[in-house]
């Protein structure tokens, strides 16, 4: 644009050939020089930009595994948990990929819930897990597959109901379920 102006002030203005010449001589220097630099700048970004992606290719480095994250990562792949009562004879399986890797990481730790406790809340999830058994045109029958066989008044010891209770608790946060009157917490 400002290349153009001056071509026309040389055109309108003949008599003053020396003066003008000298201003469009000066005037294209600068934007002679005007490029150059902009052609620096660009040339400058492009090798920033490449040296930022040269170094944003870095490749992760490998942590050395302790034995607590491989005792984890072989629960991920053993996904039932079989607890068994011998004094009893009763016995819990629970065959749910992610659920052992989710009881032994982020569950409450055995001892945290009295026994009296979990009987209560699951006896209160297993009814509400048997009605929803027998009600396959309201629930999801493959969420809700078999009836749990767990009465009031027997004693099941603390182990099954731990795993019962952190299995119920699992689910219902997995499954974005409900159970009972309570939010699920870990």
């Amino acid at each position: 644009m400002i290349f153009v102006n001056l071509i026309r002030k040389l055109i309108l203005f003949t008599h003053n050939r020396i003066s003008l010449s000298f201003t469009f001589i000066k005037i294209t220097n600068s934007v002679f020089i005007q490029k150059k630099c902009l052609n620096a700048m660009k040339k400058i970004s492009y090798i920033l930009c490449i040296s930022m992606f040269i170094v944003s290719c870095n490749t992760t480095k490998k942590v050395a595994k302790t034995s607590t994250d491989e005792q984890l990562e072989s629960l991920k792949q053993n996904d039932t948990v079989k607890i068994a009562n011998d004094d009893i004879e009763y016995e819990i399986m629970i065959i749910e990929p992610g659920f052992n890797f989710w009881l032994a990481s982020i569950a409450k730790q055995r001892g945290y819930y009295s026994q009296e406790f979990l009987e209560n809340r699951n006896n209160l999830y297993v009814m509400e897990w048997n009605q929803r058994v027998l009600l396959p045109q309201q629930y999801r029958t493959d969420l809700y597959e078999l009836q749990i066989d767990y009465q009031q008044g027997i004693d099941y010891g603390y182990e099954v109901n731990y795993v019962l209770y952190n299995y119920f608790i699992y689910f219902q946060r997995k499954y974005n379920q409900r159970l009972g009157p309570f939010i699920p917490r870990i």
